[in-house]
């Protein structure tokens, strides 16, 4: 037996017992006649202590060889602590220890194991199995799991099956580049790794399953952005005979759960809100709503009064920043400099202070008099003190760029607050996308996404608008979860890729299978996918997947911890029948 207890369980209580302890080494106190050494486990920390009075020689002798990190083993008794520490659970007591074996030595880590470290993020990747010791880290693990356990327990209430599907699948035009495995038994032939279970769960559908759900591995071969892992982990799932109202109330319920057993809040109000609207209002289709700054549509009222940026723009919108109507021209520089930095791309801003008096002053008081700034003030729902922030330019791009700047804000002024969530759902998305270079429709989700039925008639003639029976469901500004009511028509299905450009015999060849088990009785079905990594970061507070991963990749796809991907030798190469042209 390597320990009767962890390092994070004794106390007061369990004084004069014997115990036997094993983990790290976290650091060492040798003040000659005494050593201390912290010990410790996933669990917690205990100091041991080494009295040259009390201990034997020969473990005392020991004692001062350690260094961090270093495996151990010891036996002692539990005794009170003399000056406690009320900073952790063992704080009242330490081990007296009698016996020390050193089970491990250790070299000296490249950064230092504490909360607070000082290593660079490269280095603790590389070394990611020493960061895993750090709290923040272990604890993010731990908080990951909880999250699986309680998303597995209310599924599994709920009536839900976890079922397996398959890593090895086919290739499917799905989106994004898929990572492609060749086959040795099936020359010059190539699996895929799945985007997502999307086929394998509507035909668990057709299978009759009735309700599925699986956390799994998910594989895109796309151009990485800061936040984003070629692999990445879905909390999928799937019902048969249900309406859209259905699953959002399903998964409302799911997040509620979530919410109210890891976090301890209960939340009420789900919020729902057309795609439509969230472009119109927050100009993006996944709003954060803890805080206002809504846009106000300013076409009406900023043009034609010979202020030509405004008259030659397509969109004049802007927001009301709440309380900032003493910012410096300084500060307003900064935010205009902001906005026209590349990234954002807007060529300029126009800014209206309301004052605490009543009156407005704007950076454009040459073309518009005091009624005309109310306006202004009353369609952006600004106060006194607010101050007025206006853009313009093309509809989508001046939408994006402000949508950018309101982002922003909320981050400065403190309104995106990681102990609150504000959940909602966006429904009615497109079902289809104008790709110019192409110069044909895409599926705006994936192309088994049910239109909506009133809007089946627009396919022949109009199908840009086309609503899909689509929602996503968004937390504090980010989209957690997506899904759609699928299409279980075989007719229906053949017409959809048809509107995105495939022949028949495309069709037929990438999805003839699912095609042809639509022909034996498909129910009508539709699911819903969460993002777990990105789940269970904003659930801890963070925006940070890579922090609740335990092994992830870096910015370029790379695991730098074991240097891959990698090169392969000669005869895997030719084994599987592959030239390289580098």
């Amino acid at each position: 037996m390597y320990r009767s207890h962890t390092c994070g369980e004794l106390n007061a209580s369990h004084i004069n017992t014997e115990v036997t302890l094993a983990g790290w080494v976290q650091k060492t106190r040798d003040k000659g006649f005494m050593i201390w050494v912290d010990l410790r486990d996933r669990y917690g920390i205990t100091q041991l202590i080494f009295d040259e009075q009390r201990t034997d020689l020969s473990v005392f002798e020991k004692a001062k060889t350690l260094g961090r990190e270093f495996v151990i083993q010891v036996k002692g008794t539990v005794i009170e602590r003399e000056s406690k520490n009320k900073n952790i659970a063992t704080g009242d007591i330490e081990i007296l220890v009698s016996e020390l074996n050193i089970l491990n030595e250790a070299k000296l880590p490249p950064f230092t194991i504490e909360d607070e470290t000082d290593g660079g993020e490269d280095i603790r990747m590389k070394y990611r199995y020493l960061d895993i010791r750090r709290n923040p880290v272990k604890n993010n693990l731990l908080f990951r799991h909880n999250v699986a356990m309680e998303v597995r327990k209310y599924l599994s209430e709920q009536g839900f099956c976890e079922v397996e599907t398959p890593y090895l699948i086919k290739s499917t035009p799905e989106g994004a580049r898929d990572f492609v495995v060749p086959s040795r038994m099936n020359e010059g032939q190539f699996y895929a790794l799945p985007q997502s279970p999307q086929t394998f769960k509507q035909l668990l559908m057709v299978g009759g399953m009735d309700k599925y759900f699986q956390i799994v591995k998910c594989f895109r071969d796309e151009d990485l952005r800061a936040d984003r892992q070629p692999e990445f982990t879905q909390i999928d799932c799937e019902m048969a005979f249900v309406e859209q109202e259905d699953i959002l109330n399903m998964f409302e319920g799911l997040t509620r759960h979530l919410l109210k057993e890891v976090k301890g809040i209960d939340v009420d109000k789900f919020p729902r809100i057309t795609y439509d609207y969230a472009m119109k209002t927050y100009g993006n289709d996944k709003p954060d709503i803890r805080f206002g700054m809504k846009f106000g549509e300013l076409n009406e009222v900023a043009q034609h009064k010979d202020f030509g940026v405004f008259n030659s723009a397509e969109l004049v919108v802007g927001i009301a920043v709440p309380g900032c109507n003493e910012y410096t021209r300084k500060q307003i520089d900064e935010l205009i400099d902001w906005v026209k930095r590349p990234q954002v791309g807007a060529s300029g801003m126009v800014f209206c202070k309301y004052n605490e008096d009543g009156t407005l002053k704007s950076s454009v008081d040459k073309f518009y008099d005091q009624e005309d700034l109310k306006k202004w003030a009353e369609i952006t729902a600004a106060q006194p003190g607010d101050l007025i922030l206006v853009l313009s330019g093309p509809a989508h791009k001046t939408r994006t760029q402000l949508s950018a700047l309101r982002m922003e804000l909320g981050n400065r002024l403190g309104l995106r607050k990681p102990d609150e969530f504000a959940p909602l759902w966006v429904i009615d998305f497109p079902l289809l996308e104008w790709d110019e270079e192409s110069a044909r429709y895409h599926a705006m989700h994936h192309p088994f996404t049910s239109p909506k039925p009133e809007d089946i008639h627009l396919i022949a003639n109009d199908p840009g608008a086309i609503r899909a029976n689509a929602y996503d469901m968004v937390l504090n500004g980010n989209e957690i979860g997506g899904g759609s009511i699928r299409i279980h028509d075989k007719e229906l299905q053949a017409k959809m890729f048809e509107l995105l450009g495939f022949t028949k015999e495309e069709a037929e060849n990438q999805f003839g299978f699912l095609m042809n088990a639509f022909q034996y009785g498909a129910p009508p079905h539709g699911g819903l996918a969460f993002g777990l990594d990105r789940l269970v970061a904003i659930l801890g507070g963070q925006e940070t997947i890579r922090d609740f991963i335990a092994f992830p990749k870096n910015n370029s796809g790379r695991d730098i911890m074991i240097d891959a991907p990698a090169t392969i030798d000669d005869a895997q190469l030719e084994e599987l029948h592959i030239k390289l042209k580098l």
